[in-house]
């Protein structure tokens, strides 16, 4: 079995009101990132996507950070963060996003018509902030070449494809049943 899908099955849970959160290197940080696990993730998101027609790698603050910047380690290609704090910089784009657990904006500053953009993240379960972001680049007039999302968990990969007509890859998809992850 691979890492990715062994770490998910021993991650810790807890529980937020009814809601079962799963706590995992990649998606928090937490307990320990190993490199090999984020060696591991960062090797199949280059071979499921379309990373090498991107000029650009577009990640959100705060997770997708670590696999941003092993991405552009790998392959040369400069990253943006999507980021939770406005700096007025020209042309910073706001985004307003709502999840199933939070709201509110993020901006986006080097991203600028005609790029390429590889869109990666950590998680998706309700699609809310990739909706935003995907909203904002169509906006800037950027060219989203491939999206890439590590754990799906949720029906949030749906809805973004229904209401976007984009195409969203995951390496895993999982559901969390009885204090423990299950992998679909």
């Amino acid at each position: 079995m691979l890492k990715l899908e062994e770490s998910l099955k021993k991650c810790p849970i807890v529980k937020r009101g009814e809601y079962e959160y799963f706590i995992h290197p990649i998606s928090d940080g937490v307990p320990i990132v190993e490199p090999k696990l984020l060696r591991e993730v960062v090797s199949r998101i280059i071979k499921v996507g379309d990373i090498f027609k991107a000029d650009k790698i577009l990640t959100a603050e705060a997770m997708g950070i670590p696999l941003a910047t092993s991405l552009s380690l790998y392959t040369d290609i400069p990253y943006v963060i999507v980021r939770k704090r406005e700096y007025k910089l020209p042309g910073e784009v706001p985004v307003y996003q709502k999840t199933g657990y939070s709201k509110g904006q993020l901006y986006i500053n080097g991203i600028n018509k005609g790029d390429k953009v590889f869109i990666v993240d950590d998680v998706i379960s309700t699609g809310g902030t990739l909706l935003a972001i995907i909203q904002a680049i169509e906006r800037i007039g950027a060219e989203i070449v491939d999206i890439v999302v590590v754990i799906e968990r949720g029906n949030g990969k749906k809805r973004v494809e229904e209401l976007t007509g984009y195409k969203i890859k995951t390496l895993v998809k999982i559901d969390v049943k009885d204090g423990k992850v299950v992998i679909l």
